[in-house]
């Protein structure tokens, strides 16, 4: 178990492309997604962070991770504005003897517990590596991604729906990408039609 890393699972998004339905609250072998990533992230470290949005969505979504009570949970009063409002309510409360943040989106369930450890393994300050982030085998980056403690005041301070791409951007010199199985670091789940084919393709029937 790793002591110097936090585990950020960005789940405050309004789930809007389901028409009707919340994409967290699919399951994966028998659990809300939300709840299969929250298990994986604490296999890696005890520092796991859940943003959450206002309203009725929140509630479903704390019931969903209530027997993990370690993990720290964090209301997102503007999570309209983007991925971004999660960064900036989540990361203040990260402190202590964390020197790295591994952000993984709670709508991958393909990413393993082994492919966040390998992501957060590459982080290496004294090689300059300062930024690893999970990539395809033929080299499509994806998440999740780590970050060095020298990046959490540019993440404090995002804005907009764009998660951490500017900091990517800016940072490609310290950013190392980590090739993960298949499409692991691509396979997000935004649709009823996505987690149709994803369970199609895998036997995963929805229970």
């Amino acid at each position: 178990m790793q002591t110097d890393l936090a585990v950020l699972i960005p789940a405050a998004g309004a789930s809007t492309r389901m028409r009707g339905r919340d994409k967290l609250m699919e399951t994966v072998g028998g659990l809300p997604v939300l709840a299969a990533v929250v298990r994986r992230a604490l296999g890696l470290t005890a520092d796991v962070t859940v943003t959450l949005p206002p309203g009725p969505l929140a509630e479903a979504r704390r019931g969903a991770i209530a027997a993990y009570d370690k993990v720290r949970l964090v209301d997102v009063a503007d999570a309209q504005t983007g991925m971004s409002a999660s960064f900036r309510a989540a990361l203040p409360l990260i402190a202590g003897p964390v020197q790295r943040v591994l952000v993984v989106p709670a709508d991958m369930p393909d990413i393993t517990l082994e492919d966040m450890r390998r992501v957060s393994a590459a982080v290496d300050r004294n090689k300059g590596k300062t930024i690893s982030r999970g990539a395809t085998e033929d080299g499509r980056p994806g998440h999740p991604v780590c970050f060095d403690r020298t990046h959490f005041p540019k993440l404090a301070v995002l804005i907009g729906d764009q998660g951490a791409r500017d900091v990517l951007l800016a940072q490609q010199a310290a950013l190392v990408h980590v090739p993960l199985p298949g499409n692991h670091a691509v396979t997000d789940l935004d649709t009823p039609e996505d987690w149709s084919l994803w369970r199609a393709a895998r036997g995963d029937p929805a229970l």
